[in-house]
């Protein structure tokens, strides 16, 4: 506690004081700071990489370009494959508390994006080529690294947060109303008219609540018509309802003025743009402090 009291009340961020520290202090700017130049940099350079790697997986399983050009995407996905890997190596190296990203959300996507790869490296033979397959599809998981580079993706993921009470008392209460609707369905129509049971009731309450129904399943009673023309026009009206909880939110967030600051100790993000310290543990966000 008195540590942390001391890190509070530091006038001046401490400077690094050998050529080791200020490279990892670059570093850190590089890889997790998008306000710099060099940062925005490194974050357009991984979107199109990623982008490029997803690509790769896509032609993959086009037959006819692997057939082709089977050599040559193998070459590309071992290039992408290399320079995902020394990023999650850069990352672990300039974070002093490197555990706390490798078993976070972001790190275990890093993890799987790099992992079948190499895991292809090992397992041979014509029985795990189905493993080694199904292993290798983990990489559209690539996809969802998108999502650090962008700025405007950092804010919907904090709205979302932020919202996520109040998005918990929506759902249930809409799983109410679907258990209330399946049920009342399920006694009007009864097992002849497609409703066997009570969870085929529900299921046909929430198909017809979020679209217009599949058709698999259909009333054919009067009042059953009735409750199911309320249920697609009370779907329209609830729609308006999350899309409302998180514009909200997100407005929030664009008045805050979030930056794209990383806390280098526990990897808080979301930090007002004037904070001088992490809202989460008190460490200062200024990352000269890299030893």
């Amino acid at each position: 506690m008195v540590n942390l009291t001391k890190r509070l009340i530091r006038k001046k961020p401490m400077t690094p004081t050998n050529k080791k520290d200020k490279f990892r202090l670059r570093l850190y700017e590089i890889i997790f700071e998008a306000d710099t130049k060099a940062g925005k940099l490194f974050d357009i350079t991984l979107l199109w990489v990623i982008l490029a790697s997803i690509g790769l997986v896509m032609l993959e399983s086009v037959h006819a370009v692997n057939d082709n050009y089977g050599q040559w995407l193998k070459i590309g996905e071992w290039i992408v494959t290399i320079i995902f890997t020394i990023e999650f190596v850069l990352r672990i190296y300039v974070l002093r508390k490197p555990f706390s990203y490798i078993f976070s959300f972001y790190g275990i996507v890093d993890i799987l994006s790099i992992l079948p790869t190499y895991i292809s490296l090992f397992i041979t033979g014509a029985s795990g080529l189905m493993v080694i397959r199904a292993l290798r599809l983990l990489r559209v998981f690539r996809i969802l690294k998108l999502s650090r580079y962008t700025k405007e993706a950092g804010n919907i993921l904090t709205a979302l947060r932020e919202s996520r009470h109040k998005l918990g008392v929506f759902l249930a209460a809409i799983l109410t109303i679907v258990t209330i609707l399946g049920t009342l369905m399920y006694m009007i129509e009864g097992e002849k008219n497609g409703f066997t049971s009570i969870p085929e009731g529900i299921y046909w309450a929430i198909v017809t609540l979020t679209t217009v129904g599949y058709g698999d399943i259909a009333p054919h009673t009067d009042l059953g018509k009735f409750i199911s023309s309320f249920v697609m026009i009370l779907g329209y009206a609830i729609i308006a309802v999350p899309t409302g909880i998180v514009t909200v939110a997100f407005n929030k967030q664009m008045d805050k003025g979030i930056s794209t600051q990383v806390c280098p100790n526990c990897l808080c993000e979301s930090h007002e743009r004037d904070a001088k310290f992490c809202k989460k543990c008190g460490v200062e966000l200024n990352p000269e402090d890299l030893e």
